[in-house]
């Protein structure tokens, strides 16, 4: 693939995404085969001491224009009930139908344990795909996928704020007749089972999702409980293996479970483990999570009366 060809097949501009400008950036309009012009304004501000908005004479025009400004969507008075703040933007409202936001915001801020991640302007945690690719930036998270992980996507004539993200590591790929946001390259999503802000049920699912970080990094949970198994030192065994068993004191019967990912579980009194293993009280390794490194002769005394899923922390 050429240069051309290159440009035409996704949004590109400089290397790492759309470079843009402290205050305001426009995006002028689209020629027909996807390609986009950009337009710098350089200035810190209006006249007044306001801050600059985006403004190009391909606005009037209505094609392919976004816009960037500096500050979060409230800072700038956005309208109740549109952009992230749209009742239909909520990520746990599972539509087969794509949400096209007239305006996105991407603050750096922490949610849960992961500091930095990125959030959008509802507060909710927007994550990454390992499946996905950021050198081009493609997405490979469609049907079912995009239910569950609704892509962050926004109007071609839609409006950006920017919040402590570096408008370097900012960029764009089309997608569904709007633009889905990338981050260092990576497409990013929100997920259905974050019901509330600050939420971050999605980390770490099936070993593939994580927060996305303001330079398109893997958020990490550094701040996860940990505790030692109660049952004295931690088997030493050179392979990843857990064994659960149906009650306390590692009565049988019994289930191993090995290998990568995100792995169901179905009892959950005692534990042996080889090595640092991360378990839930959810599917898909959603929900309350907890990092054990040694054997547990009942679960329930160290908050886990039930275990739904596990991982391996390699």
């Amino acid at each position: 693939m050429n240069a051309s060809d290159e440009r035409a097949s996704h949004i590109h501009t400089f290397p790492g995404g759309f470079m843009f400008r402290k205050r305001a950036v426009i995006l002028s309009s689209i020629a027909a085969v996807g390609a986009l012009l950009l337009t710098a304004c350089n200035g810190d501000g209006n006249a007044d001491g306001s801050k600059a908005t985006a403004a190009s004479s391909a606005q009037s025009a209505g094609v392919g224009t976004l816009s960037f400004t500096s500050g979060t969507a409230q800072e700038n008075n956005a309208p109740a009930n549109t952009g992230d703040f749209a009742f239909n933007a909520k990520p746990s409202i599972a539509s087969a139908e794509p949400v096209i936001r007239k305006w996105v915001q991407l603050s750096a801020s922490k949610a849960g344990g992961l500091d930095p991640v990125v959030i959008n302007g509802a507060g909710f945690t927007l994550y990454r795909f390992d499946k996905d690719t950021a050198s081009p930036s493609k997405s490979n998270c469609t049907g079912e996928c995009a239910t569950t992980w609704p892509p962050y996507i926004v109007s071609k004539s839609g409006r950006v704020f920017v919040d402590g993200v570096a408008n370097s590591a900012i960029g764009f790929i089309p997608r569904d007749g709007g633009f889905q946001v990338t981050i260092g390259g990576w497409p990013v999503y929100l997920f259905s089972k974050d019901t509330k802000p600050g939420d971050t049920n999605g980390q770490g699912v099936d070993g593939t999702w994580a927060g996305v970080t303001p330079t398109g990094q893997k958020a990490v949970d550094d701040t996860t409980p940990k505790v030692i198994g109660n049952d004295g030192d931690a088997m030493k065994s050179s392979a990843a293996q857990a064994t659960f068993y149906d009650s306390a004191d590692f009565a049988e019967p019994a289930e191993k479970v090995t290998g990568l990912g995100c792995k169901p579980v179905h009892y959950s009194g005692s534990l042996r483990v080889s090595s640092d293993v991360k378990i839930w009280d959810g599917t898909n390794c959603t929900g309350k999570s907890l990092v054990v490194d040694g054997d547990v002769r009942d679960l329930s005394t160290i908050g886990f009366p039930t275990v739904k899923s596990i991982r391996f922390i390699k």
